[in-house]
């Protein structure tokens, strides 16, 4: 996802935090990985998010929040893929959602994964909560380096079996395609009854894994459901936002708490058995908040949603915490989720193959030197394009005559093998200062005619490392954003 993988410039990303200095018989960490599923970037108040989050808040006080921190797609699956993996999905033809064809494909198996790297180094391995790349034989959790596995291997599932008589779900255009039935709870690889709201019990499942730690270092990758649609919640959080009147924003509040109280239990875990001090833990989103739920969730003040390629789509809540190495701050300069592999890696004492991509963080967090060097980001979604570097934002979109309904576009998918192309009526090339208009709202493109030659340069040299889809987007749909009407592929 970006061009220099030793990126001297973080070296200037120091301003606010360092390293602290490590005890002489530091002992290799544990690692938790938290993965919220399409909760915006605004939709933590850490962030300025209008929905109290107390926990993640503690969280980011505990550590360093990430301002500029992205993701490698502007959707689930392929947005996971590269965050395992350590390289952009499109290196590997995953760079779509596999939707209807979650049964067969998954990111190929040549593909080393954290968890794998992490058992080679003697870690233990647990995962909970939601897989969505690859439920075929050899793309399993347990076929990719997890010790154990308890979740959904798709996309989703119903947060309750039943809806109670204090319950309450908000009807989207996608809800009647969820069902248990469908998409059920697997404990290794076997369907489980689960009773009980989603949230909670993958919380208890992951208290559980910490609670019974001992020895070995150990690897747990929590990947929540939520907010992800269905819009469902249960009493115990309903009550906390009853004053609010709309139904979508309603329950998604109460989801996003459900959430923000899941990750409260989990640090108390880690607290009430030693182990916090010497476990790092990240905390991210896949993507962007979705434009399908009625103006429930923010990505506020970026532009975009979930599917888009601006920052609302792939600028996330990231943050990294880690008591006996990490002193608190805020980091305000560009890092990816192709970085967590590297850094829980080398932390973990192991050396990071050459093609993965992104940095090991901590190393620049501990210099002084303030020069700053580029680090460029890239995103490839089909025929348009993501190229994020120092104050600039390039954004290359195919241009539509259309802008279809947002509330349609979930359950409408297009047929298998209909490719991704430029758009007949051409592409936008939009510029933007990221230091000036970091909302995204101005174009400044014709002011600077060599600085988009430049990124654009940059990406057709970094697309020279992809590969062809390994199967075609079928969510294909126009939408208008800032007056332009504009054509993706997710």
């Amino acid at each position: 996802m970006f061009t220099n993988p030793l990126a001297a410039g973080l070296a200037a990303f120091v301003g606010a935090f360092t390293l602290a200095a490590a005890p002489s018989s530091q002992a290799r960490p544990n690692i938790v990985v938290i993965l919220a599923d399409d909760l915006g970037y605004g939709d933590i108040s850490a962030n300025g998010g209008r929905i109290p989050t107390p926990h993640i808040d503690a969280l980011a006080r505990s550590g360093v929040r990430f301002t500029n921190g992205y993701v490698t797609a502007a959707v689930c699956a392929p947005s996971r893929a590269g965050l395992l993996t350590g390289r952009s999905q499109t290196r590997f033809g995953f760079e779509f959602n596999p939707v209807g064809r979650d049964e067969r494909v998954g990111p190929p198996t040549t593909e080393a994964m954290t968890p794998g790297i992490l058992k080679s180094l003697g870690y233990s391995t647990g995962m909970v909560g939601k897989w969505h790349i690859g439920k075929a034989p050899g793309f399993h959790p347990l076929d990719r380096g997890f010790d154990s596995y308890y979740g959904v291997l798709d996309g989703g599932t119903t947060y309750l079996p039943h809806l109670g008589p204090d319950d309450e779900a908000a009807i989207t255009a996608d809800y009647s395609s969820f069902s248990r039935t469908r998409f059920p709870i697997y404990r290794g690889r076997e369907v489980v009854d689960t009773t009980g709201y989603l949230t909670d019990r993958l919380t208890e499942e992951a208290v559980d894994y910490v609670s019974r730690k001992g020895g070995n270092p150990f690897f747990l990758y929590l990947s929540y459901t939520a907010p992800h649609t269905p819009l469902m919640a249960s009493k115990t959080y309903l009550d906390r936002f009853r004053h609010i009147q709309d139904p979508h924003h309603r329950v998604y509040a109460a989801m996003v708490s459900s959430l923000d109280d899941g990750v409260g239990r989990l640090i108390k875990a880690l607290e009430d058995t030693g182990q916090r001090n010497n476990t790092m833990v990240v905390f991210l989103s896949d993507n962007g908040c979705p434009f399908y739920v009625r103006g429930a969730c923010s990505n506020a003040p970026l532009t975009g949603h979930k599917a888009l390629p601006w920052d609302g789509g792939i600028r996330v809540p990231f943050i990294v915490s880690w008591p006996d190495r990490l002193k608190p701050g805020t980091f305000d300069q560009p890092v990816s989720s192709l970085d967590i592999l590297p850094t829980v890696v080398q932390a973990a004492g192991g050396r990071v193959a050459p093609e993965k991509e992104g940095v090991d963080l901590l190393p620049y967090l501990r210099a002084t030197t303030k020069t700053r060097t580029d680090r460029t980001l890239f995103w490839r979604m089909g025929p348009n394009y993501v190229v994020r570097s120092q104050r600039w934002s390039l954004v290359v979109v195919n241009k539509s005559d259309t802008a279809e309904d947002p509330e349609g576009l979930v359950g409408r998918p297009v047929p298998d093998g209909v490719p991704a192309a430029v758009s007949p009526l051409g592409q936008y090339t939009l510029l933007y200062d990221m230091r000036a208009d970091p909302g995204q709202k101005r174009d400044v493109s014709s002011r600077h005619p060599s600085v988009v030659a430049e990124l654009k340069r940059r990406f057709s040299a970094w697309d020279a490392g992809n590969t062809p889809p390994m199967f075609t987007s079928r969510r294909q749909f126009s939408i208008e954003v800032n007056g332009r009407k504009v054509q993706l592929f997710n």
